[in-house]
């Protein structure tokens, strides 16, 4: 396909732009050969017409496609141009915030100024052993490749660090330097990577300083090399120089500083060893004060200059030289405060007793009027004479600005010197790695001698990178049989030879240097004779004579002359140098001393400070000494550089471009034009022209097939890869040119990839339009078939509705039809029934009227008669009245008159005094009468009212009664009349009666309306008392349930402060634990060391003896093995003659630390399982608490039992007397009525008396029962004392029994009467006090919740939780009270349990010797029988001599394999053998036996696993049998913590004699440092397989796809022969499990193990995916997520889900679901921080900044959206470290497993080889 047929529409290209460089656009219209110009759309969308050159028709560079933006290799561009390289990295720069690419073997480093958390040790670690392109680009990949090549290939390297000043090439190389320093560490104790890191801070502070580009910039260059031994480890490091910027030391530019070290000093100026220096402020000083500058922004200078002291230190420079070094820059700062004044135009004066010369004489230690002197005179020197000149004040200033620049460059010489020998060693070099930071390439606007120079040197050094690119390109093409053809590249080859060839711009320099007369403008003049017409290079500006122009690789470069002279002559006063040799300042001596005597330590010439330090012979004429003196700066740095340039070419080089993103030192901003002009001059471009000239794009055969197999058709698909990619080539790219097929890769041209991407992308295009198509029909059809169904669901409903409709309206019709027909009806009926009632009214009302008429006209007449009657009686009662109140009338007057005079017979007695006592005594009687009389009255009231009420039911019937009598006697008017006087009589009685009738009714009405009134109050009271009931009982509610709602706060509160208290208490336990085994882990390791070192000093003539092999065996002989003590102090004693002394104090210092330390942490660690212990101890206290007091119970009870009984006893014999008293009377005899009574109820005594013996005899043989084990003899006693007493009963006679029967009955009855009432009474009391407590309670409750109501609601709240509070304290008081209790009972009870076991132990020691059985009477004779042969009882113990302990060892520890012997064996058996050793030692009490032994396992377990360390089955079958040792000497050790679980038979075997409480904790140590080895041999096995197996093999074959490459080649995802799989790693993990099943690991160990298996590889896996850039897809998310589930699977088979294994993939599970999810809204922000909680806000934006499509149809992150996500997690408290501790391991814990195995049933196997050990 021919490239314009790319340039279609929609195409993407770049053209120039005046501001950034290049521009993107797209082309809005087809190309066609011939057009003279493109239609173009830019991304605004302006639209563009891009003319065409018409001579060149070059068309604008494409644009590669929007997957290969952001790649980490700039090589893996499909186009490779300038603009896709300067785009490729503002992507990554400004985008992604990487600032490390890969531009083929060049590193590309750009300088973010900021600091970045990505040089820290875990990136280090991470890095460390990883492939070039399996990880992103980092300066720790360069250090790594160079080191993994000088280990393979045995070939010196060197890391070439260039760019010009600001890009951070001094940082670069500073963290090379580490990282070799801490992944090699060093051959010595010397500890020289420390050192090699020391010599950093130094070279920065003097050869250091601020430029307006850099805060930190290296104003010379230098080369580092850092040695390495055969092990390649750093053994040491030299360090060469160039061309330090003298001139800086007297004159800086504005915003710039002087070298770091003179800011330094005067800023601590304070300090009082430097008081003497007299120095002040930066500003007072004029070599610090010229650039106005003196602070730089963030920077402490006396911060610093206690680094620079301390690195000093370090290396070796004591606290004399620093002070004599600070000393003389001092006084190079008061020497550039000298001032000169003219004295006449010829000569300069300096005035007397100048102040600063004088302080610069008097550290110096020269006199004031010798360098007073000399620094305004010269000598001259003729063949004759000698001349003193005097100088102006120009040339005086001049002078001392050369001597101050001289004694600064000898000052920088002499440290170098210093640091060299610091870091020079005596081991043999091996191989070294260089790094060389150097200047890149520069130009200003003035460009002088010091630019000249640098660029030479870049010159140089380009040279060589480019035919090192040539060479790798020849001999990538040759090693895969591609056609060479030669490709044409730069070479300047010719700009060199115009530089250092004869006659060139250095020879005709050094010439006109010799001249007498020679001057800058001569030189010119030779310059432009000899090259101007001769070299196309060299050319001469148009306005100026003294100036020149260089065309440089990089660009062209104008030089002016003025200077060039005076600094390569570098001339100096001699005078004022004599004076400064002749100082009494050694150090000043030392530093002007002969060149000869001051020769580099390596003997190799060092260029520093524009000198190159050649190795004098010491024989050498001084003459010849002056005359190298005189060598040219020039010369010197020509040689210099000729030497670097054959050191780098007899090395392998490795390249970082450092670039400088913007002149103003903001963080991450890009500008391209400054980036392109250092791309350009870097020879970055250089590179990719060299690439883009051949085949740049390079697939192997396999990823070409993955990548592409869309394009290719089922047919096309051959078993052949390799044919496949050929046929499928040849038709899908037609010009065969465009590519070549190698060995094992497929070349191709530039844009070719692009071009197959294009066809891919269509392709893949086609088919989601295809599926689109599919989907949206399927879509569509579904919808038309919903719509259809939905339709005819209308339909049928709309057609149901109208016949609904129909039926209902007929019904409706019918209905009507019905309803007319009745109405009709009801008419007609009601209209005939109101005629009908209309004709019977008026036959009614006429017939009703006659009726009326006719009973009127007879009423009128009876009421005349009536009327008669009544008027005749009437008349009759007026005439008796008036006589009857005439007759009253007189008997009025006469009781008057006789009352009268009464009343004047009281008038004349009431005045008497007598008369006035008694009435008033009178008055009280009558008053209690009236009383009584009132009392009657109410008594009689009630019965009145009672009788009314009858009298009203009388009053009924008799007014019933009386009507049937009055129409009876009505019916016999006749014969009333005649009895008028008695009916007369009557009626009157019966008015009477109407009359008490009426005030009857009157009196009920009045009390019934009273009772209404009182039982409406009653009621509306009885409401009011309800509803007052009901709000109590409602608040009373409330209030409860505030109470119950503020007791479950408080409870859950408490609740959660215990959980909290807890976790803390769980985690400091756990921190202890790993403290401690971080501090057993560094013992180790020293011990380890320690034993080296003896075998390496024992070598020559000192024989290891077994006493040598532990460094701390004393600290398990506990000082009882003599003669091996006696060994290692001689041992001892020949390591101290072999050894460094003060190494030797050093290590003693160190493991006298550790072991404090240690010692510490093991008890912090016993305090806190002393708590746990104590809080599982609680309830077995409590269960033993409450077994002691039934004890102490039912021995009281048998106490008072027998105190009964005498009291009954007592009472019997009473009874006795009292029967033989009263029977000689005849009440007491026979057949009476009390002596059957007597009798009656002595026989119920009986029969109580049996029940009640039979009770006493149960509890009797329970009390035994209970007490035999503990008091056998008492027992036994107490048995036969029992039989005696019942013996004494069967004999006696029957009264007796009776009687005792009787006695025992009473005492019984009487005590369980005592004890009910007792029991009753306490009960009451406890009842009472109970609700008095309770009342109590509730009134204090009720005034507190009367106050709480009273209060506000805060408040309210503040004290119910502070009373809560106070009742908890309380509650808790009391229950501290009854644990101390229980914990007095426990220690009484252990005494006494200690008590019974010792005797137990006599009693049974004791039966033994006379062979009686616990069952027998000491004193019963033993009859002799026959008793059979039984096998013989074994004790679970070992007997081996002492002489055969060393083969016991040897046999079951040094010699025993895990594979074949140990097999078949009982898990754990070597432990049961030497546990069972141990008890036969224990037995014998033999103390020194048990030593030995413990501490010959201990060291023998330690050899085994030295020796077999990295083997996993032997180490896990010692984990295993260390902790089942471990837990034999707890379950056997007799604490009651450890023997709950043990059998009876089990707790015989305890040991009895020894307390190995102590041991227990060594061994434990010893199982923690096996455990730590066994997780570093399975790291060791999982670590190659996890980046493999978990990110880069596709478990889910075709979900990813693999992206083009570049020259980095990553390691393919495809699984072929020898590459690990998601298979491989469960397989390893099964086979780890299934050995340590095998070996009888304790399962919550194996938990923990896998704990730790899972986070390794879980923080392995996170780590490589936050480094690699790769691996950041969508696709690769899910192939993780696929497979973290296969482990959780994994862990679900095992049964280990809830080990805590699965919590320690989480982070890596969030990452993957970082993957996948959106991200673009602020919905998908807010679902990602509340998702990936396990994950530091650092690694959440590492991996959306890594974030990288693999296809076209996915997305790249904003950069808004990572920035919302920042804003959204900034509170986060978490740690800023990027990548997970792989190397952390979880503190262990050994829970406590006991075994059921029976001691006594082990049988020792005849494979061991222990014939020796004898069953006991």
């Amino acid at each position: 396909m021919a490239a314009s047929e790319l340039y279609t529409k929609c195409a993407r290209v770049w053209i120039p732009d005046v501001e950034d460089v290049w521009k993107s656009a797209e082309l809005s219209k087809d190309y066609k050969n011939g057009d003279a110009s493109l239609q173009l759309m830019l991304e605004d969308g302006t639209n563009l017409e891009h003319k065409l050159d018409p001579k060149t028709k070059n068309l604008p560079y494409l644009r590669n496609p929007d997957i290969l933006v952001g790649e980490n290799d700039l090589t893996a561009l499909s186009y490779l141009h300038e603009p896709a390289v300067l785009h490729n990295l503002k992507v990554r720069f400004i985008d992604s915030k990487l600032i490390y690419t890969y531009c083929g073997i060049v590193l590309v480093a750009i300088n973010p100024y900021e600091t970045l958390p990505i040089y820290g040790t875990d990136i280090i670690n991470a890095y460390s052993g990883q492939n070039m392109g399996d990880m992103d680009p980092h300066i720790f990949a360069v250090a790594e490749e160079a080191y993994k090549q000088m280990a393979r290939d045995e070939r010196n390297q060197s890391i070439i660090v260039s760019g010009e000043s600001g890009a951070g090439k001094t940082v670069s190389a500073k963290y090379a330097m580490r990282y070799f320093a801490t992944v090699s560490g060093s051959a010595s104790e010397a500890n020289v990577e420390e050192k090699v890191l020391a010599s950093n801070p130094i070279m920065e502070a003097i050869g250091n300083a601020k430029t307006t580009r850099n805060d930190n910039s290296s104003r010379f260059g230098k080369y580092i090399e850092i040695g390495f031994d055969n092990r390649y480890r750093i053994i040491g490091a030299n360090m060469r120089t160039y061309l330090l910027e003298k001139s800086r030391v007297v004159f800086q530019a504005d915003e710039e500083r002087n070298y770091h070290i003179f800011y330094q000093l005067c800023a601590s100026s304070h300090l009082p060893e430097f008081k003497n220096l007299k120095l002040s402020n930066a500003n007072d000083f004029l070599y610090t004060r010229q650039g106005c500058s003196p602070v730089i922004e963030g920077v402490d200078d006396s911060k610093e200059l206690g680094t620079t002291r301390h690195a000093f230190s370090l290396l070796g420079i004591n606290e004399s030289y620093q002070m004599g070094l600070f000393q003389v820059l001092a006084a190079i700062l008061h020497l550039g405060n000298v001032e000169i004044k003219d004295k006449d135009s010829d000569s300069s004066i300096i005035p007397t007793n100048n102040h600063h010369l004088s302080k610069f004489c008097e550290l110096v230690g020269v006199t004031y009027e010798d360098m007073a002197q000399w620094l305004c005179h010269r000598k001259l020197k003729t063949a004759s004479e000698t001349y003193i000149k005097t100088l102006p004040r120009l040339q005086a200033t001049n002078a001392r600005d050369a001597l101050s620049k001289h004694i600064y460059a000898k000052l920088f010489n002499w440290i170098v010197e210093h640091v060299n020998k610091a870091l020079i060693t005596n081991i043999k070099q091996h191989s070294f790695i260089g790094v060389l930071d150097i200047y890149g390439f520069e130009t200003f606007e003035i460009n002088s001698f010091e630019q000249f120079c640098i660029n030479y040197a870049n010159e140089k050094l380009q040279q060589q990178f480019n035919m090192h690119v040539f060479k790798l390109e020849q001999e990538e093409y040759m090693k895969e049989q591609i056609p060479w053809t030669l490709i044409d590249f730069y070479d300047n080859q010719p700009c060199i030879n115009l530089i250092e060839a004869k006659m060139g711009v250095l020879d005709l320099l050094d010439e006109e240097c010799r001249m007498p007369k020679g001057s800058d403008d001569s030189w010119a003049q030779k310059l432009y004779n000899t090259h101007l017409k001769t070299c196309s290079l060299f050319e001469k500006p148009r306005m100026s004579n003294r100036a020149f122009i260089i065309q440089h690789f990089a660009d062209k470069v104008e030089y002016q002359c003025d200077g060039f002279l005076e600094k390569n002559k570098d001339t100096v006063n001699e005078e004022q140098i004599k004076v400064l040799k002749a100082s009494k300042f050694d150090l000043l001596v030392e530093l002007f001393q002969d060149e000869g005597k001051a020769t580099s330590p390596t003997g190799q010439p060092t260029g520093m400070g524009g000198r190159t330090r050649l190795s004098v012979k010491p024989d050498k004429s001084r003459d010849t000494s002056s005359k190298e003196h005189k060598k040219t700066v020039g010369c010197q740095f020509r040689n210099s550089l000729q030497m670097l340039m054959e050191t780098l070419n007899a090395t392998t080089p490795h390249y970082v471009r450092c670039i400088k993103p913007n002149d103003f030192k903001q963080a991450f901003s890009f500008d391209p034009k400054r980036a392109v002009q250092q791309l350009r001059a870097c020879g970055v471009l250089e590179t990719i022209r060299i690439s883009a000239a051949g085949f740049p794009s390079r697939w192997t055969y396999q990823e070409f097939f993955s990548r592409y197999r869309v394009l290719m058709k089922q047919k096309d698909v051959l078993s052949d890869k390799k044919l496949t990619c050929r046929n499928v080539l040849e038709k899908l790219v037609e010009d065969q040119d465009k590519y070549q097929f190698g060995k094992t890769k497929i070349f191709f041209r530039a844009g070719q990839v692009a071009y197959l991407e294009k066809l891919r992308a269509d392709k893949l295009r086609a088919a989601c339009i295809r599926i689109q198509k599919t989907i949206r029909c399927w879509l569509a059809r579904k919808k038309y078939l919903r719509k259809r169904d939905a339709a005819i669901t209308i339909q049928r409903f709309t057609r149901g509705y109208q016949a609904r409709c129909l039926a209902k309206f007929m019904r409706r019709t019918q209905a009507a039809t019905i309803i007319q027909k009745y109405q009709k009806m009801y008419v007609a009926r009601k209209r005939y029934r109101q005629k009908q009632a209309a004709a019977l009214a008026i036959q009614t009302i006429l017939r009703s009227y006659m009726a009326r008429q006719k009973y009127q006209a007879l009423l009128r007449e009876h009421k005349a008669v009536i009327i008669q009657k009544h008027a005749r009686g009437w008349l009759a009662r007026c005439w008796y009245k008036r006589c009857l109140s005439s007759i009253v009338y007189l008997q009025c007057c006469t009781r008057r008159m006789i009352a009268r005079r009464e009343l004047k017979k009281l008038k004349i007695e009431a005045r008497s005094v007598e008369h006035f006592k008694k009435l008033n005594k009178g008055m009280e009687n009558k008053i209690m009468q009236l009383q009584r009389k009132i009392d009657e009255q109410t008594k009689e009231n009630k019965s009145v009212n009672e009788k009314l009420t009858g009298l009203e039911n009388t009053y009924t019937t008799e007014s019933e009664r009386l009507r049937g009598e009055l129409g009876r006697l009505r019916g016999v008017e006749e014969e009333a009349k005649s009895k008028g006087n008695q009916v007369k009589c009557l009626l009157e009685e019966l008015e009477k009666l109407k009359k008490e009738l009426r005030t009857t009714q009157q009196e009920k009405k009045t009390i019934e309306d009273w009772a209404q009134s009182y039982k409406g109050e009653m009621e509306k009271l009885v409401s009011e008392l309800k509803d007052q009931n009901g709000l109590l009982k409602t608040e009373k509610d409330d209030l409860n349930r505030l109470i119950q709602e503020q007791n479950q706060q408080m409870t859950e509160k408490m609740a959660r402060a215990i959980a909290a208290e807890t976790q803390q208490l769980e985690t400091d336990l756990n921190e202890e634990r790993s403290r401690y085994q971080n501090l057993l882990t560094e013992h180790l390791r020293l011990e380890e060391k320690f034993d080296d070192l003896k075998e390496h000093i024992s070598k020559p003539g000192h024989r290891r003896t077994d006493s040598t092999h532990s460094s701390n065996e004393s600290e398990y002989t506990f000082n009882s093995e003599f003669a091996e003590s006696e060994d290692a102090s001689h041992a001892a004693e020949d390591l101290t003659r072999g050894m460094d002394t003060s190494l030797t104090l050093k290590l003693q210092k160190r493991l006298k630390e550790l072991e404090q330390e240690k010692q510490s942490l093991r008890n912090e660690l016993e305090n806190k399982e002393d708590q746990f212990q104590r809080a599982r101890a609680r309830d077995e206290s409590e269960f033993k608490k409450a077994r002691g007091a039934e004890l102490e119970y039912e021995s009281l009870k048998r106490q008072e039992l027998e105190s009964e009984n005498k009291k009954l006893k007592h009472n019997l014999a009473d009874m006795r007397k009292s029967l033989l008293g009263s029977a000689a009377s005849s009440a007491g005899a026979p057949g009476s009525p009390a002596y059957k009574v007597l009798l009656d109820q002595l026989n119920s005594s009986c029969e109580e008396l049996e029940v009640r013996k039979e009770e006493v005899l149960i509890l009797r043989s329970q009390l035994v029962s209970q007490k035999e084990a503990m008091h056998h003899k008492e027992t036994m006693t107490e048995v036969a004392v029992h039989v005696e007493d019942v013996s004494k009963l069967k004999d006696a006679d029957e009264l007796k029994q009776a009687y005792i029967g009787l006695k025992d009955t009473n005492r019984l009855l009487e005590h369980q009467l005592q004890t009910q009432r007792r029991s009753y009474d306490s009960e009451v009391e406890s009842l009472r006090g109970e609700l008095q407590n309770v009342k109590e309670e509730n009134n204090r409750q009720q005034q507190l919740l009367a106050q709480n109501l009273q209060l506000p609601p805060e408040a309210r709240i503040e004290a119910s939780l502070q009373h809560e509070i106070t009742r908890l304290t309380n509650e808790n008081l009391d229950l501290m009270e009854q644990l101390e209790k229980q914990d007095r009972t426990i220690r009484k009870l252990k005494k006494q349990l200690k008590v019974y076991s010792k005797r137990i132990g006599e009693m049974g020691a004791g039966q033994a010797e006379g062979q009686t059985s616990p069952g027998q009477m000491v004193d019963e004779p033993i009859r002799p029988v026959n008793i059979p042969r039984r096998e013989k009882d074994f004790q679970g113990m070992l007997e081996y001599k002492k002489e055969d302990e060393m083969k016991l060892v040897k046999n079951l520890i040094l010699e025993l394999k895990p594979r074949g012997v140990a097999v078949n064996l009982i898990p754990g058996l070597p432990a049961y053998i030497l546990f069972m050793c141990v008890r036969h030692a224990d037995y014998l009490n033999d103390d020194q036996k048990v030593r030995t032994l413990l501490t010959s396992t201990i060291n023998s377990i330690k050899k085994i696993l030295k020796k077999r360390g990295d083997d996993f089955e032997t180490v896990s079958f010692w984990l295993a049998n260390t902790c089942r040792f471990l837990h034999c000497l707890k379950q056997y050790s007799g604490d009651d913590v450890f023997m709950k679980h043990n059998t009876s038979r089990q707790n015989e075997h305890c040991l009895s004699n020894f307390d190995l409480t102590e041991y227990r904790s060594v061994i434990s140590d010893l199982a923690i440092q096996i455990y730590q080895q066994l997780i570093k041999c399975m790291e060791n096995t999982l670590q190659p397989m996890i980046v493999s197996g978990m990110l880069e093999h596709e478990t889910i074959q075709g979900v990813s796809g693999v992206k083009p490459t570049g020259l980095r080649k990553r390691t393919s995802s495809i699984a072929d022969e020898g590459t690990y799989t998601l298979d491989s790693i469960l397989r390893q993990l099964n086979a780890f499990h299934s050995t340590m099943c095998q070996h009888g690991t304790d399962p919550e160990l194996i938990k923990q193990v896998v704990k730790q298996q899972f986070y390794v590889i879980g923080a392995v896996t996170l780590n490589n995916l936050l480094l690699r850039k790769d691996m950041c897809s969508w696709s690769k998310g899910m192939q993780i997520r696929y497979n973290v589930s296969q482990l959780e699977e994994w862990l679900r088979d095992k049964n280990l889900m809830n080990c805590g294994a699965k919590e320690t993939l989480e982070p890596l599970i969030q990452a993957a679901q970082l993957l996948q999810v959106k991200k673009k809204t602020d919905e998908d922000a807010e679902a990602i921080c509340s998702m990936c909680l396990a994950l530091t806000t650092s690694q959440i934006v590492k991996v959306l900044n890594l974030y990288t499509p693999v296809n076209e149809f996915e997305e790249r992150v904003s950069v808004s959206f990572i920035r919302n996500i920042q804003t959204r997690l900034r509170d986060r408290c978490e740690s800023p470290q990027l990548l997970m501790d792989t190397k952390m391991i979880y503190p262990i814990t050994f829970p406590f497993n006991p075994s059921s195995l029976a001691l006594e049933s082990i049988q020792i196997p005849s494979s061991l080889n222990l014939s020796f050990l004898t069953r006991v």
